[in-house]
């Protein structure tokens, strides 16, 4: 079986129906690779930490935090 993990970026406005509009877009990407052959699986969250970046003689310093991306998972028989 193959997998294909696709970043998910949704885009809103400070518009109403933002809902609406991240479901539409979700919506297209999977239509998208469906239509390739490829099979939706599920929505994953992915947690990652980076690390904090000490700057040059503590310059420049930026703390460390926690980021988070959506990935839309695929699979192919």
């Amino acid at each position: 079986m193959e997998y294909k993990v696709v970043p998910f970026y949704p885009i809103i406005t400070r518009e109403k129906d933002n809902s609406k509009k991240i479901a539409k877009q979700l919506e297209d990407i999977i239509e998208n690779y469906s239509n390739q052959g490829w099979q939706y699986v599920r929505l994953e969250s992915v947690e990652t930490y980076l690390f904090p970046d000490a700057g040059c003689f503590g310059f420049g310093a930026k703390p460390g935090y926690t980021a988070y991306r959506k990935m839309i998972v695929f699979s192919k028989a």
